[in-house]
């Protein structure tokens, strides 16, 4: 029993980051622009956060820095995408490249410096009589909870309001919308710039709360698995906060095994959660090769305000 709630424990720690990410490409791709950026806009993240924690010891500042630059890089990738119109893919590209140099450099001084943080967990005393479910949930630090509050909020916010509704035109007919009155540019580029900040705060958390200590490539690919991830999750924020656990749940299994010493090479066990990525995107592509796609239908496509669709 115990061996089960320490995997589920490790599974939702390993997979707060994932949902942040997830939650971020979400809200890029809902309003049309595609963001490959995302394992960069992580490193970046991460690194900030590390620095300025190293330099003034306040997790808070840490987060607030590291959301103004994750949104810098956003705000970037806005104006090459939605100004410009550049191609979506390549600025993806190219953030990621850029961000992977930029941590590297940065990182170097405070490479391998362990980091005293004291996360603040939130503490449910009346949850320790209930069996299982009690010793899972009563004591999970406060950042998981705002990633659940946080993909709550977003599916509200995006199935229910008429902000949301905006949102959806905007990235299914941007021309509709346009004439309809809705900024086109407008909705796209806060939405951008918000999506690339819960990417930072992903790498926020990476570092800060699951990893304490800056190594180069510390997001070993947990960007483009949280790409990948969004469409398994359905552009639905509710079913990103279960995929995202459960691929936690195949990376933390991987650790686990090796604690069970039972001779499988640790670079197969490490495989696991990028292999099962592959699988799960062959099994969607296979059952919806016959049905409409539901992704954005303007997605990846740029704007051109004369441009009728």
């Amino acid at each position: 029993m115990d061996f089960y709630i320490l995997l589920i424990i490790a599974a939702i720690s390993s997979g707060t980051p994932l949902l942040f990410a997830i939650l971020g490409g979400i809200l890029n791709e809902k309003s049309g622009v595609i963001n490959l950026g995302t394992e960069g806009i992580m490193l970046v993240g991460a690194v900030i956060s590390c620095i300025v924690f190293v330099k003034t010891e306040s997790l808070i500042l840490a987060m607030i820095i590291s959301l103004a630059a994750s949104g810098l890089l956003g705000l970037i990738h806005a104006f090459l995408c939605i100004t410009l119109r550049t191609n979506q893919i390549v600025s993806g590209l190219a953030i990621t490249l850029f961000g992977t140099g930029l941590s590297a450099y940065i990182g170097k001084p405070v490479a391998g410096v362990a980091l005293p943080v004291s996360v603040p967990k939130l503490r449910m005393e009346w949850l320790d009589a209930v069996p299982f479910i009690g010793r899972i949930f009563s004591n999970l630090d406060i950042f998981v909870w705002m990633s659940i509050g946080l993909a709550i909020l977003l599916y509200l916010y995006m199935y229910k309001t008429s902000w949301g509704l905006h949102l959806k035109s905007v990235g299914d007919s941007p021309s509709t919308s346009d004439v309809m009155g809705i900024s086109v540019s407008g909705y796209r580029y806060i939405h951008v710039i918000g999506g690339a900040m819960l990417m930072g705060l992903a790498g926020f958390y990476l570092i800060m709360v699951y990893s304490p200590n800056w190594i180069e490539g510390m997001t070993a690919g947990r960007g483009w698995i949280a790409v990948s991830l969004i469409i398994f999750a359905r552009w639905n924020p509710l079913y990103a906060v279960a995929c995202a656990y459960f691929f936690g749940g195949l990376d933390a299994l991987g650790f686990r095994i090796q604690l069970q010493d039972l001779g499988i090479p640790s670079y197969f066990l490490k495989m696991i959660p990028y292999f099962s990525t592959i699988l799960v995107l062959m099994f969607i592509g296979w059952r919806n090769r016959n049905r409409s796609s539901i992704e954005p239908k303007s997605l990846g496509i740029p704007y051109f305000r004369e441009q009728r669709f």
